[in-house]
């Protein structure tokens, strides 16, 4: 349990990090409308929580193949 908290901790932390650099520049090239900005911070959160569920698939998926090899590979 302690690694997956470890890695919402972490994983909110670049949220926020990236939230800070985003506002600022959706402010800058729009103007202040903080409810267009938190939709859009909104769905740009959706599109990178999908994006890290590939990741996140492909390497439970890599990572099951190749344990898969190693187990046939290993002298019994």
């Amino acid at each position: 349990m302690s690694k997956n908290k470890d890695m919402i901790i972490i994983l909110l932390i670049v949220c926020i990090g990236m939230f800070i650099p985003f506002l600022g520049s959706i402010i800058l090239v729009f103007g202040f409308h903080i409810g267009n900005i938190l939709t859009t911070f909104g769905w740009f959160l959706i599109l990178f929580g999908l994006e890290l569920g590939v990741v996140y698939l492909y390497f439970s998926i890599s990572n099951w193949y190749a344990t898969k090899k190693y187990q046939q590979l290993k002298p019994k």
